[in-house]
């Protein structure tokens, strides 16, 4: 549904020449970014769960990427920093919606689909920039890593989605099985051997065109299509059907 935007290297130095710091190494920036992403996702799993806000895990593992990166700066000019570089990536700069998403969330309607998320992401993705990519009202329920505090491909995520489907069934007493979802994603194991080890149906997107990538994802299994209007007169040919 949506698509990063620029570059993780372009997003800080822009935050960083905002608030007049010099001497950057944009090449430290992505290392110092996974490292401090690794450790910070160790200490404190699935953004910090009900121990923290996401702002306050975000602060830490941004402050460490500047430490990390060599950046010399005062305190108070890494706070500067982390405001800036928090705020693009609740913006524009840094997300756009693929242009697909929202004929297939339209389409899904018109077939009376319930559709929703399941992302090892925070709660901003929900609360902040599905709204702004206009994504927000074609989804029935949102599931975030951080509000379970479980995160895929552990089971227990997909039983959540199940709990948060089912209110929006048009018996909200009818039972939901997992052969009844049809999951869509981008990663092997959490997107596909995940949910069908629960027993759903899944699929992935090739977006860019990575054809090894996409070929071995194909010899383990996988339906794979190149995005989601393809995945729309797959269901079409099916009526509709995942099985």
């Amino acid at each position: 549904m949506v698509s990063f935007s620029g570059t993780l290297e372009d997003h800080y130095t822009k935050a960083m020449a905002r608030c007049n710091v010099k001497g950057v190494d944009r090449s430290k920036i992505a290392p110092a970014f996974q490292k401090a992403y690794h450790d910070t996702t160790e200490k404190y799993p699935c953004f910090g769960g009900s121990k923290m806000t996401a702002k306050e895990w975000w602060r830490k593992c941004v402050l460490q990427t500047l430490e990390l990166s060599g950046s010399e700066m005062t305190d108070e000019s890494r706070e500067l920093v982390f405001q800036r570089v928090y705020g693009i990536f609740g913006s524009h700069d840094a997300y756009s919606a693929f242009p697909d998403a929202m004929p297939f969330l339209d389409w899904a309607q018109r077939h009376r689909m319930v559709c929703g998320v399941l992302s090892n992401a925070d709660q901003r993705y929900g609360d902040a920039i599905l709204p702004m990519l206009d994504l927000a009202n074609g989804m029935s329920f949102m599931c975030f890593s951080k509000d379970l505090e479980v995160q895929k491909p552990e089971s227990a995520s997909y039983m959540a989605l199940l709990e948060a489907a089912r209110p929006w069934l048009p018996h909200a007493d009818d039972p939901l099985l997992p052969s009844q979802v049809l999951h869509i994603g981008n990663d092997f194991e959490k997107d596909f051997d995940g949910p069908t080890r629960v027993g759903m149906r899944a699929l992935l997107l090739d977006r860019f065109d990575e054809k090894e990538v996409a070929r071995q994802w194909r010899i383990q299994g996988a339906p794979v299509f190149k995005d989601l209007l393809d995945v729309v007169e797959y269901l079409g040919r099916n009526a509709c059907k995942l099985g």
